[in-house]
């Protein structure tokens, strides 16, 4: 599908204080105009994950999405009409141009903020990737305003959503990792928190048996057992560096395996089943709180989007 961005005058970025004339993606004048003539249904288009990092484009009119949060950052780009959000008990408008930062694990919704529709493209960024870029040596970066205009920022987030039929390779992700994380500390302007090393190993152990074990109920005892930390101090680390709790960080590791299920065509409840969820109705309470919408919608949506493709 191929997505422009032309806006009119009563559209303009007041953030850059200038018109926004962007092709994000490669394609012809003929698809501009189908996306002109009215927004087609609502929508989800996935592209395959490449090295952990989700890329979707999403096409809503009205509210989209009930309130949830991720465990990964949420970087993405206003492409077509105002997108809204509740975000930290403020209600947030973003116009087309500007770049929306989501920090993990922070409650939000989603909505069109017009009934002209909302396009906007996004990626969901493993907090590992922005902390491994320094070697895991300081705390995740916080950024106060989830609206900016940061050149920086959207021309890295242009590179790996340009074009989502193509997968990154090594080399251009790592480049974009670390001018992502490079945006994220400039725009968090505060001085960087430094974590011990004995704290960073203890994490990464952490995370690694967690990964490896992410069907099973995993203990506060085996993670103590494996970190050498008290359950507490763990956490609070963990939240540090990873941006959630363990419990939360094994919960996302079975929903995405779910997620890659059905998009293989699994059913709801085998999905859940071998996600290590106890059955459906479990996995369906997390996938709300997690996605904003219950698995069924979800697979509708995406599969809408791909009938139009």
């Amino acid at each position: 599908m191929t997505i422009a961005i032309l806006v009119s005058n009563m559209q303009r970025n007041s953030c850059l204080g200038m018109e926004v004339e962007t092709d994000l993606a490669p394609g012809g004048q003929d698809g501009l105009e189908r996306l002109w003539q009215g927004l087609p249904v609502d929508g989800i288009r996935i592209a395959e994950p490449s090295h952990g990092v989700e890329r979707i484009e999403a096409r809503f009119y009205g509210n989209a999405f009930s309130p949830h949060r991720h465990d990964t950052y949420g970087l993405g780009l206003t492409l077509h009409g105002v997108q809204t959000f509740r975000y930290r008990g403020v209600e947030r408008f973003s116009n087309a141009g500007n770049v929306i930062v989501l920090h993990p694990d922070e409650l939000h919704d989603g909505a069109a903020g017009t009934p002209d529709g909302l396009i906007y493209r996004i990626i969901y960024l493993p907090p590992d990737l922005i902390s491994a870029v320094d070697g895991h040596r300081t705390a995740l970066p916080f950024v106060p305003d989830p609206v900016l205009a940061d050149d920086g920022l959207r021309q890295a987030l242009e590179d790996l959503l340009s074009d989502l039929d193509e997968q990154p390779s090594d080399t251009m992700m790592d480049d974009v990792v670390m001018r992502l994380a490079a945006g994220l500390f400039r725009q968090a302007g505060a001085p960087r928190k430094m974590l011990s090393p004995s704290a960073r190993t203890a994490v990464l152990r952490a995370r690694d048996l967690l990964d490896d074990r992410y069907t099973e109920l995993v203990s506060s005892e085996a993670l103590e057992a494996e970190t050498g930390l008290d359950r507490y101090e763990l956490a609070r680390q963990f939240r540090r560096l990873m941006g959630t709790s363990p419990h939360r960080y094994l919960v996302m590791r079975r929903l995405e395996r779910a997620k890659r299920s059905m998009m293989e065509g699994q059913g709801l409840a085998e999905a859940a089943a071998d996600a290590g969820f106890a059955d459906q109705a479990h996995f369906t309470r997390h996938f709300r709180k997690t996605f904003g919408m219950t698995p069924g919608h979800w697979l509708a949506l995406r599969t809408a989007s791909t009938r139009e493709r």
